[in-house]
């Protein structure tokens, strides 16, 4: 089969023949028909000191199934986090961090609704938006960003703003229902919110913080870092809190599912809609990953294998 990998830090990304995985207990060995790509994952191949596997959200079939596993079976449609070696034909995941995909469904829907659902989803949950309160989302047009928008309208929010890197993305996210967009030069992000869900941290932290109304929630799901200075926070008791994904699934599986449920739910109901920014060949990863980079995608970036 083939697979993407690097040798050093930063790259470049290679396609290489590997052989085929073997489920072990608890696995499914997934023919894979679409590989979401995900910030995370490029800063770690231009941040870490030694080479990982490119794993992440993917979706595919079953192709074979380990000892013990009994949710699934040959032939079945599934998404899930893979840990592994997942930029590839075939890939392994935990039958734990398995979903099925509905019918109807695509596969390119599928892994850019799961994964990065979860996230936006979680992210929200952790701010306890209470009905007509205001929610901000930074990174709006991001992957998990434009899905959050969507989840805040459809959530009962007041009113939602989404907060962009520039001008251009603005209609992209008006039309995922967001009332408001700012572009983060801005002077100011105009009148206060209840909640922000910041996907950037780093300098964008202060703004974020100036921009909650008094008993503000900002909830840090970044992988860009920052600090917060502990007098923003004092005045007008504003809170700080960080939300991971992957502690959820770990800690918390029962919620993990219901927030699975709930997400193909909305799906079904055409209440949520992940928009697909560009997909691209297994082979042009690097392409992918430059579109993550450059912060142009509106919507989610795909492999398809």
């Amino acid at each position: 089969m083939r697979r993407v990998r690097y040798e050093s830090a930063g790259g470049p990304l290679f396609l290489e023949e590997a052989p085929v995985p073997e489920p072990g207990p608890g696995e499914l060995l997934v023919r894979c028909e679409a590989v979401g790509v995900t910030l995370p994952v490029v800063r770690k191949v231009t941040e870490a000191t030694e080479p990982i596997p490119l794993g992440g959200e993917l979706a595919g079939e079953v192709v074979a199934v380990g000892d013990g596993v009994t949710r699934f079976r040959t032939g079945d449609r599934v998404t899930g986090l893979c840990f592994g070696h997942g930029y590839a034909d075939f890939a392994l995941l935990h039958e734990a961090m398995a979903s099925p995909v509905p019918d109807g469904a695509r596969a390119v829907e599928a892994v850019a609704l799961v994964r990065s659902g979860l996230v936006a989803l979680g992210a929200l949950e952790a701010a306890r938006p209470r009905r007509g309160e205001a929610v901000l989302v930074t990174a709006a047009a991001s992957g998990v960003g434009h899905l959050a928008v969507q989840l805040a309208r459809v959530r009962g929010a007041a009113r939602v703003v989404g907060a962009v890197s520039g001008p251009a993305k603005a209609d992209f996210v008006r039309s995922l229902g967001a009332d408001e967009v700012i572009v983060y030069g801005d002077g100011g992000w105009g009148e206060p919110v209840d909640c922000v869900l910041d996907a950037v941290g780093g300098e964008l932290l202060t703004p974020a913080i100036a921009a909650l109304a008094p008993g503000g929630r900002l909830v840090a799901y970044s992988s860009g870092g920052g600090t917060i200075q502990a007098y923003d926070l004092l005045v007008g008791a504003r809170s700080v809190i960080g939300f991971q994904l992957a502690r959820i699934a770990r800690e918390k599986p029962e919620l993990y599912e219901r927030w699975r449920q709930e997400l193909w739910r909305l799906f079904g109901q055409g209440l949520l809609r992940p928009r697909v920014h560009a997909e691209f060949a297994l082979e042009d990863a690097a392409k992918a990953h430059e579109a993550i980079e450059s912060r142009a995608n509106l919507g989610k970036v795909v492999l398809r294998p």
